[in-house]
């Protein structure tokens, strides 16, 4: 059986671990919506590359275990019908983004938030095998290799697709089981806070 992997805040209140981290798959997201929550969060060192890509593994959500702290957590969106995405309101660390409908069993989980003492990321996840939104990069990103890049694809898409079909969505500890909405109120951006961090991706050089 493997082993699972730890996931954890910086200041270690949240605690959780990744289940058959072998199922993941790595990307390298370079959106201005990902650069945004990374400047919402007041840039947390490491969390963007030199190119403003953040480092995400693929998981599915029933594979995540929350250990302690899962009352640390946070939940915010830069507009009403966006992505979810979670951090710690400890110490504000990002923990990953997740579909607003429960149906789409799939988190990403934030590299940062996978980073501790004897964890090799590579080791346990693969290598990145995506690399997508490029055209919003600081600069030119590497590209990834087609092959790699369609059969990540088509294991993620085939994962969606299980989870919907054998029922295993509803087993995602970012919701309630029950209602099917997330465990935390999503905190909204008004306009003015959206405007504001856009404003600080273009300012950093992102497309």
């Amino acid at each position: 059986m493997a082993t699972p992997f730890p996931l954890r805040c910086r200041c270690g209140r949240f605690q959780a671990e990744v289940r058959h981290p072998g199922r993941g798959t790595r990307a390298v997201c370079y959106c201005k919506d990902c650069q945004a929550f990374a400047h919402f969060l007041g840039l947390p060192s490491g969390m963007l590359d030199a190119h403003g890509g953040t480092d995400i593994v693929a998981v599915r959500p029933r594979d995540v275990r929350f250990v302690q702290g899962a009352e640390q957590l946070a939940c915010m969106s830069l507009t009403p019908r966006g992505t979810l995405r979670w951090f710690t309101a400890c110490c504000r660390t990002p923990v990953g983004n997740t579909p607003r409908d429960l149906r789409l069993s799939h988190v990403g989980l934030v590299h940062t938030a996978l980073e501790s003492p004897g964890a090799d990321l590579e080791a346990a996840f693969g290598p990145v095998r995506m690399r997508v939104n490029r055209q919003s990069a600081h600069g030119r990103p590497p590209a990834s290799p087609r092959f790699a890049f369609a059969a990540a694809l088509l294991r993620y898409v085939s994962g969606l697709a299980w989870s919907r079909a054998s029922g295993g969505y509803r087993t995602n500890p970012f919701f309630d089981a029950d209602s099917g909405r997330p465990r935390v109120e999503p905190q909204v951006l008004s306009l003015e806070e959206h405007r504001k961090v856009k404003a600080q991706v273009a300012a950093a050089g992102g497309a």
